[in-house]
């Protein structure tokens, strides 16, 4: 129902095996299609909480680190569809979910369920579900909030869309991945708070990046202005989770550059439709533009702080972390 919000602790417990039966199937196998930064998170947490989890994905080092985790391959998406009723969908964008989608379809199980938690366009998702529902499966618009770092942690924030019959039936998911759990309405109605989300949250770390500029030009001791920063009324949890990386240039990827980029470009193509003006992510857009054409698209999105430093990739000494 909209505007319900719950918080599940993580589930421990051991794997149910085959034996126990088909009825049992659905809530001790998962699929998952997609082992990136973020989907490799889903199937630690997963795997900890006793899943098994079959994986897909086409970048076979991220396929051999989720069969080293104890994650069981599959060689295709259609298999994923075969193997499992309840699908765990994490990829860069939208079009490629669409993607993934029409092969999973003629291999759907009645009543299956699919969790999509990339970050798309509204109707994107939208129209995934309508596709999924003539199938006769259900879906839900599931975005994480949270860098890879924090999901695996179990400190996410789920933000979904979807009917209540079909949030209810994953709760089993959102309880072994943890974090607060938000129901914010029908189909289409998480990813747009997802949207609104990260539009507040990249213009808060391009604000830090701003401002760790405008005090290393004055020559300040950069860790001690991030530690008056926190005590002071401009803190938010960027500074937590990006103010060190800035500092030490410590860009390790834990949410890629280029993908919250992606993200902004949604952001401002649904404000177009909606007719909403959005100056800020305009400027932001400029901003993480200049910051991939220096190189940094696959670093992590503190590299931000690179377009005030005026440093490209090639620019970065060999000693940096």
């Amino acid at each position: 129902m909209p505007g319900f919000d719950t918080e599940y602790q993580t589930r421990d417990g051991p794997t149910m095996s085959e034996s126990e039966g088909d009825r049992n199937e659905g809530q001790s196998r998962i699929g998952l299609i997609g082992l990136g930064l973020v989907g490799s998170a889903l199937a630690g947490r997963l795997l900890r909480a006793g899943f098994e989890v079959v994986g897909f994905d086409i970048d076979r080092n991220t396929v051999e680190r989720f069969e080293a985790a104890g994650g069981m391959r599959a060689g295709s998406a259609d298999i994923v569809a075969q193997r499992c009723s309840t699908i765990l969908l994490s990829l860069p964008d939208g079009t490629i979910a669409a993607s993934v989608i029409d092969e999973l379809l003629p291999s759907l199980k009645p009543g299956s369920l699919v969790i999509d938690t990339t970050t798309a366009a509204p109707k994107e998702v939208e129209l995934a579900a309508q596709q999924l529902r003539a199938a006769g499966a259900g879906y839900l618009d599931a975005p994480l909030s949270g860098s890879s770092a924090v999901i695996a942690a179990g400190q996410g924030a789920w933000i979904v869309g979807g009917a209540g019959c079909d949030f209810e039936a994953a709760g089993p998911v959102f309880a072994a991945v943890g974090g607060t759990v938000h129901h914010v309405g029908p189909v289409g109605a998480g990813t747009r708070a997802k949207l609104v989300s990260n539009l507040i949250l990249g213009l808060n770390r391009a604000a830090l990046a701003e401002g760790l500029a405008l005090a290393e030009s004055w020559d300040l001791d950069l860790p001690a202005t991030l530690e008056v920063l926190k005590a002071s009324a401009a803190w938010s949890r960027v500074m937590d989770a990006k103010g060190v990386k800035m500092i030490e240039a410590d860009y390790r990827p834990q949410a890629r550059l280029r993908q919250h980029h992606k993200d902004v470009r949604l952001i401002l193509e649904s404000a177009r439709e909606a007719g909403q003006v959005l100056p800020l992510s305009d400027l932001h857009d400029r901003l993480l533009t200049e910051a991939e054409s220096a190189g940094w698209g696959d670093a992590d999105n503190a590299a931000i702080v690179e377009v005030w430093r005026g440093r490209k990739k090639s620019d970065r000494p060999a000693d940096m972390a």
